[in-house]
């Protein structure tokens, strides 16, 4: 049977994130894309202008549906938008076989847009890490959840094994919003304080989707079989040729998107 990855998270209008970038993710990756969709979003490359949080019941009969029918190798989930959400969804997902799950905790657009309930921290933070094989926060992310500042990579690398601490079994957390140098460096943080780095030349583009993108990399590699390390590895490369090839579709100023396609090739 064909590996299906399945993603929860918001709709993307515009085309460049949420949803809509997942399912290309998967489909470069050549496995089955399903999706569960939390929430729509009115926005584009200018920025969001409104958000409709999905029913929270309805949430999680996509997931049933998907997990009914389909061979699910693993699942992302994106912006989840409130606590109500994040606690049908930890529940959906625990009626099912254990998958690996990748979480990236969609709080705050590019355009600066809220896009989690500032009060469904907790409860990301209780559901949600215990059923995590990663969190894939960036800086900003990292920040509220610890609740302290963030400098430099060695900061960074810390930030990641004080959230493993609490429950995690692996934290990568991406180094894009680190100032400074013409590399990123993302850190991936293990139990045990197992962790690796992952070093890519700094592209001077303003970005759309690549958090979503990132995720969806990961989870269709361990959906494929591949180890935590090699799937962040794989999909930290993969964000970096998509974004080098990306494009601009939008008249949002400096806003690119990324070619998932593209970088398959």
């Amino acid at each position: 049977m064909t590996i299906s990855v399945l993603t929860i998270a918001g709709s993307d209008s515009g085309g460049g994130a949420g949803i809509q970038a997942d399912l290309k993710t998967f489909a470069a990756h050549r496995v089955h894309g399903l999706s569960a969709i939390t929430a729509l979003t009115a926005q584009n490359t200018l920025g969001v202008t409104g958000v409709a949080v999905t029913d929270a019941a309805f949430i999680a009969e996509q997931i049933d549906a998907c997990f009914a029918d389909f061979d699910v190798g693993a699942v992302k989930l994106g912006m989840l938008a409130n606590a109500e959400v994040i606690h049908a969804v930890s529940d959906a997902l625990e009626r099912h076989h254990p998958v690996p799950v990748v979480v990236d905790p969609v709080m705050i657009a590019t355009s600066g847009a809220c896009l989690l309930d500032p009060g469904a921290v907790s409860a990301l933070l209780d559901r949600l890490l215990p059923i995590a094989a990663v969190l894939t926060p960036n800086v900003p992310e990292a920040e509220v959840l610890l609740g302290r500042h963030i400098i430099d990579t060695d900061d960074a690398l810390d930030a990641a094994r004080a959230i493993v601490a609490r429950g995690c079994r692996g934290v990568l957390l991406k180094g894009g919003h680190l100032r400074g140098g013409r590399s990123v460096v993302d850190v991936l943080a293990m139990p045990g304080g197992r962790a690796e780095r992952f070093k890519h030349a700094r592209l001077d583009v303003r970005a759309h989707g690549t958090g979503c993108t990132l995720a969806s990399a990961i989870a269709a590699h361990l959906a494929l079989g591949h180890s935590l390390a090699a799937a962040c590895a794989h999909g930290t490369d993969y964000v970096h040729r998509a974004l080098s090839l990306g494009y601009r579709p939008g008249r949002g100023r400096d806003v690119t998107v990324l070619d998932h396609f593209a970088a398959a090739r």
